[in-house]
């Protein structure tokens, strides 16, 4: 879960310099009042491994008695300074390890009222340049961070994704384990933006056999691949290699359709492509003749051409692939 913290490792040498300065400063005050204490077993005085010895057996409330004040100014100094020190010392360890158990049931219960609560997310596998990119047209779609799940085996991106409020779940999603962890058997969508083809394989064959209706998207690099991603179970398959080879070579000749292109799929700013569903004026008309450029027609899971003589006529329930303005002001 998102949550703004200062690392494991570095708290922990905190509340170590912390203890060992507790213990230091008792033994430095053992050891300059050296003349109020006495001990048992020796007669030769304290030295500076007595103080020592005395500050860790008074810290740690074992106190064997044979290191004790007898003045009234070394009791003065126990009182005032070695007793407030103990305390400290007693509220850094215990404290650490009081603070790691409820951390690690926290998390566990945080963890598990999301789980319990979080229905229709979509799940991104690969949090590489396509998963990032992924996550923006999401985002810029307007799905909520809290609804956007991210897998990866990288700690640097799992850190960058949560620092921006997702969710994100360490783990080869290539495990059942590691997808139910993310939620898939409830979420609506899968985004596999894996940076192997094979391991795209492998994950949606594992997505779809826990999760048979569930949406899958998957990039692969080459177009070869293709065919495996959709006997795997994909249900959309984006060559991300042979799209930016057919980019490149339009950019050569026509820029300017690479520009426009561009702009459809970027959800940022000015037109972007949009599916909205057919109103109720719009039944029965053609949707060459609609206001809005519109590029296709789904109807019952099947895209159609705007000519195409099964949807000349608009019937309830289509949904209106159509170009609309991006940005904050789309509709």
């Amino acid at each position: 879960m998102p949550e703004g913290r200062v690392g494991p490792v570095v708290a922990l040498l905190r509340r170590l310099f912390l203890a060992l300065g507790a213990l230091t400063a008792a033994a430095l005050i053992v050891y300059f009042q050296r003349d109020g204490y006495i001990d048992n077993n020796n007669d030769d005085g304290i030295g500076l491994i007595d103080a020592f010895y005395y500050a860790t057996v008074s810290l740690s409330t074992t106190g064997y008695g044979d290191v004790v004040p007898v003045t009234e100014s070394a009791r003065l100094w126990t009182i005032l300074v070695i007793t407030p020190l103990r305390l400290l010392f007693l509220i850094v360890l215990v404290g650490t390890t009081v603070e790691l158990l409820t951390e690690r049931s926290r998390q566990a219960f945080r963890i598990r009222r999301w789980r319990s609560r979080v229905r229709n997310h979509v799940v991104v596998v690969g949090y590489g340049t396509k998963g990032q990119a992924a996550v923006t047209t999401l985002r810029g779609d307007g799905h909520d961070v809290d609804h956007i799940v991210v897998v990866d085996t990288d700690r640097g991106r799992l850190d960058a994704a949560s620092a921006l409020g997702l969710v994100t779940v360490r783990g080869d999603a290539t495990q059942s384990s590691v997808l139910r962890t993310a939620g898939l058997p409830h979420a609506t969508a899968l985004v596999v933006a894996t940076n192997r083809d094979d391991t795209a394989v492998m994950v949606t064959l594992t997505a779809r056999e826990m999760a048979p209706k569930i949406r899958i998207t998957a990039a692969v690099r080459e177009a070869e691949n293709v065919h495996l991603l959709r006997q795997s179970g994909a249900d959309s398959v984006v060559v991300s290699a042979e799209t930016a080879g057919r980019l490149l070579g339009m950019a050569t000749t026509t820029p300017a359709v690479v520009s426009v292109v561009e702009d459809l799929i970027s959800p940022e700013a000015g037109m972007s492509i949009g599916e909205r569903t057919v109103t109720e004026a719009e039944v029965g008309g053609s949707p060459r003749h609609l206001r809005d450029i519109v590029l296709g027609v789904v109807r019952d899971g099947h895209v159609h051409a705007i000519d195409a003589p099964e949807v000349d006529a608009l019937e309830r329930g289509d949904r209106l692939l159509c170009v609309r303005r991006a940005g904050p002001d789309d509709e």
